[in-house]
C-alpha cells in the first residue's frame, strides 16, 4: 500500500455498521519507550508524534470519521519545564510536516482545551491550520492539547449559563452543544496505549458508554496492525448503553 494519504482505502475495514465513529486515544507510554532504548524522553515524544502519521491514515483506510488523540493534558504543565517546552514545540513540528498532506486527503483540525497557556507562535499556527482545514470534512482529526476533561465541562457549564436559561431547560443535549467536541459524536471507542487502566481525565463527559481498549504497547509501536486490530475488537463487541438486551437480537 502506498504512503500517501490519498490513496488509502477500507479493504481491510469491518462492516461499515460496524466502524466506530469516533476513536479518542490516549497516546501513552512514550517516555518509557525512550528509557527501554537508553534514549532521552524527548525521544521517545518525537517517535510518538511521527506515528501519528501511520494512526490517521489508517483511520482514513478503516472509514473512522472522528479521530481524537490525547497529546498534552493540563496536568501535564507540572513536568520539568525542558520537557513541557519539547511537547509544546511538537504540535509546531507536526503541523509543519503534515498539515498540507491532512488538508489534501480532506482532514479536518479540531483542537480541543484551552490555547491561553501555549506560546503566542503555537497558538497563531493552530489557529491558522483549524481555519485553513475547516470545510474539510472526510476525517475530524481533534488534537487535545492543554486539554482536561473536567475544566471542559466547567467551560461548558459556563458558555450554557451565560444564556441565561430556565434551570428546566438544561438539557445534556445543550450542554453536549456547548462542549469543544460540539457537533461530534460522542466516543465509541477509547484506546489507551502503555498498559495503563485509567481515563485520565480525558472526554469524561464524551465517553460515557464508550468501549475501552488497552494496548500493552507503548504508543510509537502502536502501529497500523495494532490500531486495526483494535477497531477490529470495538466491531465484534455487543454494545449495550445500559440496556439488557434479548439474546436472540442482533441488535
Amino acid at each position: 500500500m502506498t504512503d500517501h494519504i490519498l490513496e488509502a482505502t477500507a479493504a481491510l475495514a469491518p462492516p461499515s455498521s460496524q466502524i466506530a465513529r469516533h476513536v479518542g486515544i490516549i497516546m501513552d507510554g512514550n517516555g518509557r519507550w525512550a528509557t527501554a532504548r537508553g534514549l532521552p524522553r524527548a525521544a521517545g515524544h518525537r517517535a510518538g508524534v511521527e506515528n501519528v502519521r501511520t494512526v490517521v491514515r489508517t483511520s482514513l483506510e478503516a472509514g473512522v470519521r472522528h479521530l481524537t488523540l490525547y497529546a498534552f493534558s493540563t496536568e501535564n504543565w507540572s513536568r520539568p519545564p525542558e520537557e513541557v517546552r519539547g511537547l509544546l514545540s511538537l504540535i509546531e513540528i507536526y503541523l509543519d510536516r503534515e498539515l498540507n498532506e491532512l488538508d489534501r486527503g480532506g482532514v479536518r483540525l479540531r483542537h480541543l482545551g484551552a490555547l491561553d497557556r501555549l506560546p503566542p507562535a503555537t497558538r497563531r499556527r493552530v489557529e491558522a491550520a483549524v481555519r485553513r482545514t475547516e470545510r474539510n470534512d472526510r476525517l475530524h482529526l481533534n488534537i487535545a492539547f492543554n486539554y482536561g476533561g473536567r475544566a471542559e465541562i466547567v467551560q461548558a457549564a459556563r458558555r450554557l449559563l451565560r444564556a441565561n436559561p430556565a434551570p428546566e431547560a438544561i438539557t445534556e443535549a445543550r450542554l453536549s452543544a456547548c462542549l469543544d467536541t460540539a457537533g461530534q459524536p460522542d466516543l465509541d471507542l477509547v484506546i489507551r496505549t502503555g498498559g495503563e487502566m485509567r481515563l485520565s481525565n480525558f472526554l469524561l463527559w464524551q465517553a460515557a458508554y464508550a468501549e475501552l481498549y488497552v494496548s500493552q504497547a507503548y504508543w510509537p509501536d502502536f502501529g497500523r496492525e495494532e490500531f486495526l486490530q483494535a477497531i477490529e475488537c470495538f466491531a465484534s463487541r455487543q454494545r449495550r448503553f445500559g440496556r439488557i438486551l434479548d439474546s436472540r437480537s442482533d441488535a
